[in-house]
C-alpha cells in the first residue's frame, strides 16, 4: 500500500511537471514558429539581402544583382496562381529549349536565385527564379516547409510549357527549395515535362535540419521542437512527420535524374544524412557531388568552378 502510495505521488508529480513545462514553452514555440516560419508583415522575407551582416551572403547578393544587370534585357515578367495565391517570377530567356527553375531557402526572395543561374546560361538553359509563396511579391502566409509549395512548382512548369513551349524542364533546389522540387517530382500531377531537380544542402527531413538550427542556435529542444511541427500542422496541414524529403526520393520515377551536392562542413544538412538521401533515391541517373568547403547553402561562393562544372558535365550527359 505505501509502495502504490509512493507511486502514486510520484505519477501526479511528473504529471504536474510536464503540464507545467508544456504551459511555459508553448508560448515559447508558438514564437519560434511565427518568427522562422510565418510571414507576419509584408515586408518579412522582401526583396532584400537576408543577412547583409554576413560577408559571404551579401557578396552572393552583389554576384547575382551583376548577373541580372548583366542580362536584364532577357527578363520576361510571369506570374501564375495556386490555391488562390498570386506568385511572381522572372524568365530569362534565353532562346534555349530548356529552362531550370531556381527555387531559393527559406527566408530568400527571387534575387537570392540570380546567383545560382551562370552554370545554367553557360550550360544552354533559360532560367526562371521564382518567389516562392510568402516570400518577395508573392502572396501567403505560412510556408509549408515544400508540400503545397510543390503545387506551385507544377503550375510554373505548367506555365513554361504552355507560354514558353519549354518540354525540357529541370529544378535547382537549394536547401528547402529542394523539398519543393522532390515533392514535385514525387506528385501524382508531375507533368513529363519536369525532368529532374539539382539539389543543393538537402534534409532528410524538416525536423531533422530544424533541430540542428535549435542546437546551433542553443535555443530548448525539448519540448519546443515537435511543438513547433505540431504548429506547422495546425495552420497548414502539413504533417512533418510523414512529409520528408527521404519518403518522396523513393517515389520519384527511375527516369528522372538528380544531381547531389553536399558540403562536407554542411552543419545542417550534415553528410551521414545526405548519404542516406542519395542511397534512397531510386533514379537510375544519379550523382554526388561532395565539396570540402562552404557551410549550408554558401558551396558555390567557396566551389565557384568545381560547383559551376559539376552542373555544366551534369548536362553534357
Amino acid at each position: 500500500m505505501v509502495l502504490l502510495i509512493i507511486l502514486s505521488v510520484l505519477a501526479v508529480l511528473l504529471i504536474g511537471g510536464l503540464v507545467a513545462m508544456f504551459i511555459y514553452t508553448y508560448p515559447i514555440s508558438k514564437m519560434v514558429y511565427e518568427t522562422q516560419l510565418v510571414r507576419t508583415t509584408d515586408e518579412k522575407w522582401g526583396r532584400v539581402c537576408s543577412a547583409p551582416e554576413n560577408e559571404e551572403q551579401l557578396k552572393m547578393w552583389n554576384d547575382g544583382i551583376a548577373w541580372m544587370e548583366k542580362h536584364k534585357d532577357k527578363i520576361v515578367e510571369v506570374k501564375t496562381e495556386n490555391d488562390g495565391f498570386k506568385l511572381y517570377g522572372e524568365y530569362f530567356d534565353f532562346s534555349k529549349d530548356r529552362t531550370v527553375i531556381i527555387i531559393p531557402g527559406r527566408c530568400e526572395s527571387l534575387m537570392y536565385s540570380y546567383y545560382f543561374a551562370p552554370p545554367y546560361e553557360k550550360a544552354g538553359f533559360n532560367v526562371l527564379v521564382i518567389d516562392t509563396r510568402c516570400h518577395g511579391k508573392s502572396d501567403g502566409k505560412y510556408n509549408t516547409i515544400g508540400v503545397k509549395e510543390s503545387g506551385d512548382i507544377i503550375k510554373w512548369c505548367e506555365l513554361l510549357h504552355k507560354d514558353f513551349s519549354q518540354n525540357d524542364i529541370y529544378i535547382h533546389g537549394i536547401c528547402i527549395g529542394t523539398s519543393s522540387g522532390l515533392f514535385a517530382l514525387s506528385s501524382d500531377k508531375c507533368p513529363s515535362y519536369l525532368k529532374g531537380l539539382v539539389t543543393e544542402g538537402c534534409y532528410v527531413s524538416f525536423r531533422e535540419t530544424f533541430k540542428r538550427h535549435m542546437m546551433y542556435e542553443k535555443r530548448p529542444r525539448f519540448p519546443v521542437l515537435d511543438l513547433v511541427m505540431h504548429h506547422i500542422n495546425k495552420h497548414t496541414g502539413t504533417n512533418v512527420y510523414k512529409s520528408t524529403p527521404l519518403n518522396a526520393i523513393k517515389k520519384i520515377k527511375e527516369n528522372h535524374r538528380i544531381l547531389f551536392l553536399y558540403g562536407e562542413q554542411d552543419i545542417f544538412s550534415i553528410p551521414s544524412k545526405s548519404q542516406k538521401l542519395f542511397d534512397a533515391c531510386v533514379s537510375k541517373d544519379k550523382k554526388l557531388v561532395w565539396f570540402e568547403k562552404g557551410g549550408h547553402s554558401h558551396l558555390r561562393i567557396n566551389n565557384t568552378e568545381k560547383y559551376d562544372q559539376a552542373i555544366i558535365d551534369f548536362f553534357k550527359q
